[in-house]
């Protein structure tokens, strides 16, 4: 909003009811002519005046809410965006919309709307900037499906856009080392275990998050932001300063400025978007070690987006593409320790030295890849010093981080994270769960023995539904020291912050008939990651007739969001959209 005073009008102005402004920004539907003076009283009713009536009216997202250190700080973020728009010419409407703390809803039925969170941010954003005319928007996001839900609105109503992170949360201190979330709820495992005591958790806990920001390992959040510089839809080197910090409020400004940029020179997602910004995405996610849940929400971009990408892509670049950061969860590293060595932009740039990186891939400033980085400051390649970050030619890891593994378990496939042993390799008897609580109860009563399998169903996009993430069962089973020992597979989802051989997304879903649903206590289960394979131990005429003898379980909930947007929910290895019409749906 402008901060000059509401002017009147002056004799001899010329053409009362017009502002001059482009023609063809669709706020003329809302601003121009006699009979939009109704329309403009309301605007003046908010200290808008014939300034800003006459530029073009940005619209700005904000999810702050105090149910999250994520996005706690976001009215502060979203101010200096609105600086930037107004000092840049435009017209900052800000408006809000949800957000859910996965963090609080871990582990509790609460955890379903995580997903559904996604769609309804993305719903949300698309209404307001089509039902009120939005010339542009900035976009900004905390916790996890804040980020893919602002970036399908924006791939949606295809108006100019920017997409501003909120920044990280700022790692924890205990025992003298860095902590974050992750090392609570793995500590919960641990005191479960009987090796740390009720006061090494208390401590634990309250002083593991000592501010405002997103979860600060290379998890879910910090990997999209990541991801949406990769992608083009953020300016590169916005995604890695803390949330607190100067920098943050500075590249929240910037934002704002390069949105007005973007309108003058009809910068669209549609222009930005295309085959090669999805496959920098994927090598980028794959190069940090960044969250499986990236999976999902890159296909959901996609299939927004109407380009053609499917899972197996996923594996196709992570076998040619080395991972070069150690970052939590499999590291120790967090995502300020990556800001202090130059952030997102140092690794993007040895990938693209690499040839690993389409470099040609526009970005939203109007400027490609390899000119974004030629315009950073940016620390030579010799002067990174960290121990964390690693070169293409002598990486962490041969292959990255993500693998796609299929098999009679998995038909349509099956995502992993690898966080120790790339050459992993499981087999043994499968421990059936009807959902998360009985796994979980199972784990803590310390019934876990070496080899184990667990397998967790009915907890997919439609038979969840909202496909729940379950750091809770996963901190747990690494707590109390079965890592390398005890595999988990699920059609739900993990935390980007689970580490250890846990293999998520299975598709299709039990809920469907999906092969998972036909597992029984005692099958023996093999998880190969080498050989990408994820297989029960049955013949097709075994599996064939346990599905004659299949029943779909009823629905948990049969009206509100829930039931709704469970019934929507397309199959995970497209993303689990719920848009009839994104590509693939």
């Amino acid at each position: 909003m402008s901060q000059q005073e509401p002017r009147d009008r002056e004799d001899g102005d010329e053409e009362p009811f017009s502002h001059g402004k482009d023609p063809d920004l669709p706020s003329n539907d809302v601003t121009e002519g006699p009979d939009k003076a109704p329309h403009r009283a309301m605007f003046r009713a908010m200290g808008f005046d014939d300034e800003d009536l006459g530029s073009p009216m940005v619209g700005v997202a904000n999810p702050a809410a105090d149910i999250t250190p994520c996005n706690v700080h976001l009215d502060d973020v979203a101010d200096a965006a609105i600086e930037g728009i107004d000092e840049a010419g435009g017209m900052p409407i800000e408006f809000g919309t949800i957000t859910i703390s996965d963090a609080i809803s871990m582990g509790t039925e609460g955890m379903k709307a995580s997903l559904i969170s996604r769609e309804v941010i993305a719903d949300s954003v698309e209404l307001v900037a089509f039902g009120e005319r939005m010339d542009a928007l900035v976009t900004v996001a905390g916790c996890d499906k804040n980020l893919p839900g602002m970036m399908m609105a924006s791939i949606r109503t295809d108006l100019p856009s920017v997409f501003l992170y909120g920044g990280s949360i700022m790692p924890g201190q205990h025992e003298g080392r860095d902590v974050t979330i992750q090392n609570v709820f793995e500590g919960v495992g641990t005191y479960a275990e009987g090796e740390m005591s009720a006061e090494e958790l208390d401590d634990l806990e309250r002083h593991a998050c000592p501010g405002a920001g997103s979860c600060g390992g290379m998890f879910t959040a910090n990997t999209m932001a990541s991801i949406s510089e990769a992608l083009g839809m953020a300016p590169l080197g916005t995604a890695d300063a803390p949330a607190e910090s100067p920098e943050r409020y500075d590249v929240a400004r910037r934002s704002g400025e390069a949105v007005l940029n973007a309108v003058a020179n009809e910068i669209r997602p549609s222009d930005i978007l295309s085959k090669k910004s999805f496959e920098n995405a994927i090598a980028l996610q794959v190069a940090i070690g960044g969250s499986t849940n990236a999976v999902l929400h890159l296909l959901a971009l996609a299939a927004e987006a109407g380009i053609d990408l499917s899972i197996e892509e996923f594996d196709e670049i992570s076998k040619k593409t080395p991972k070069i950061a150690n970052l939590q969860p499999g590291g120790t590293k967090t995502m300020n320790d990556l800001h202090e060595e130059g952030g997102v932009p140092v690794v993007i740039r040895r990938l693209l030295d690499a040839g690993l990186f389409h470099g040609d891939a526009m970005t939203v400033t109007g400027r490609t890849i390899e000119e974004e980085l030629a315009e950073l400051d940016l620390p030579a390649d010799e002067e990174i010093t960290g121990d964390f970050i690693y070169t293409v030619d002598d990486p962490y890891q041969e292959e990255g981080a993500i693998k796609i593994l299929t098999g009679n378990l998995a038909p349509d496939g099956a995502v992993l994270k690898v966080t120790g042993d790339d050459k992993f390799h499981h087999q043994g008897p499968a421990r059936v769960f009807e959902g998360e609580e009985e796994a979980m109860r199972y784990v803590q009563e310390g019934n876990l023995e070496s080899g184990d399998v667990i397998v967790i169903r009915n907890e997919g996009p439609q038979g969840g539904p909202g496909m729940r993430e379950m750091l809770g069962v996963t901190a747990a089973v690494v707590g109390q020291g079965h890592e390398d020992d005890v595999a988990l597979l699920t059609d739900g989802r993990f935390s980007g912050a689970t580490r250890g051989p846990m293999v998520g997304h299975v598709a299709p879903e039990a809920a469907v008939g999906g092969a998972i649903g036909l597992v029984e206590d005692g099958d023996e289960i093999t998880v190969d990651i080498p050989e990408r394979e994820l297989s029960v131990d049955l013949s097709e005429s075994e599996l064939e007739a346990r599905r004659e003898d299949w029943e779909p379980s009823e629905p948990q909930y049969t009206s509100g969001v829930l039931a709704k947007y469970g019934n929507d929910f397309g199959s995970a290895a497209n993303g689990a959209v719920t848009n009839p019409g994104a590509k693939g749906n």
